[in-house]
């Protein structure tokens, strides 16, 4: 029975704090991002949003009546993950697409295994890549926003307040794309957002602000993000063909999902290990596979990919990091 590998179920330590304030908390830090999403790539977008978090609050809720399951809509987890689902798609997706991915993420992911705090990956995260390997070329055509791409922001902000889309067929490449196909970049635009990609990754300052609101409340530590950025950055350099070119490097980290995957989805508690080692761990792995996919793989991202792929490791990763009871050498002291 000892070499059993057993998923943790969180938490395990009784605290003041509810699930309920933990995914409000949660909800309220992705509200930048989300919401310069919106301004970007206008009333398209904040559909999306709508949609996948209507579907995933609706999937739950019909789910747990079916099965019957005791609901509590309280804890607002359809509605994060709902949210981080919407910011993981392009506005210019068609609406059948958040409407399939949120039922994947809550039915199939999250309470086909058991409901919250059961899950094994990240419902969002899966969802995302499960239609990004079905709908591979709708995933990847990122709708710009042409009043704003033309610089005409006054008519951007009349696109936001009154309702018009301001994504049409025009589409562009995202920073990776280009630093992939080794082209150069504009950092500002970058750490600002103004550039393709899916609606909640642009902007990194945005994001930030989001991961500091969530570090303030003590939601999450700074150890796997600051262990998956910075694994990385170190790769990247050793690796990336430009040496510690800082420009490439920043460029690489603001990029993509990456700063999106670092403090908002590789923290979640369900799917992250639980011990401070291993959480380091986990961040090193993340770093690596990220790295790995990006510039060995053929698509310019692999955030996705990696965390779901260290979601699974996390029994094994606990499994080695757990601390003895008796610190060190407490096997020994044990046997006396």
């Amino acid at each position: 029975m000892k070499e059993m590998y057993n998923v943790s179920a969180s938490p395990h330590i009784r605290s003041g704090v509810t699930t309920a304030e933990i995914m409000r908390d949660f909800t309220i830090a992705l509200i930048p991002a989300s919401a310069f999403g919106v301004y970007w790539f206008g009333f398209a977008a904040f559909v999306v949003l709508l949609t996948s978090v209507a579907t995933c609050v609706v999937s739950e809720f019909l789910y747990h009546k079916i099965v019957k399951r005791p609901y509590r809509p309280y804890e607002c987890s359809a509605v994060a993950t709902g949210l981080l689902l919407g910011m993981n798609l392009p506005a210019n997706v068609p609406l059948w697409m958040p409407i399939l991915g949120g039922i994947f993420a809550i039915v199939v992911v999250k309470e086909m295994y058991g409901g919250l705090g059961q899950n094994f990956m990240n419902p969002a995260l899966a969802a995302r890549c499960f239609l990004l390997i079905s709908f591979a070329t709708r995933m990847t055509t990122y709708g710009v926003d042409t009043f704003a791409a033309s610089g005409a922001t006054n008519e951007g902000l009349y696109n936001f307040y009154y309702g018009a889309s301001a994504v049409d067929g025009i589409t562009g490449a995202t920073p990776l794309t280009a630093l992939k196909a080794g082209e150069s970049v504009n950092l500002f635009d970058m750490f600002f957002g103004y550039t393709g990609g899916v609606i909640g990754e642009t902007s990194a300052i945005m994001i930030l602000i989001g991961a500091c609101y969530l570090v303030y409340r003590k939601v999450i530590s700074l150890r796997i993000p600051v262990a998956y950025i910075g694994t990385f950055a170190v790769f990247m350099g050793l690796f990336g063909g430009k040496g510690f070119d800082m420009e490439y490097i920043a460029a690489s980290i603001i990029g993509g999902g990456l700063m999106m995957g670092a403090f908002f989805m590789a923290t979640d508690y369900v799917t992250s290990p639980i011990t401070p080692m291993g959480q380091i761990v986990f961040g090193i792995c993340l770093g690596l596979l990220t790295g790995i996919f990006r510039k060995f793989g053929g698509s310019a991202e692999g955030v996705s990919y990696a965390i779901i792929f260290c979601n699974l490791l996390v029994p094994l990763i606990e499994k080695v990091t757990m601390p003895k009871a008796f610190g060190r050498g407490g096997r020994a002291y044990a046997r006396k």
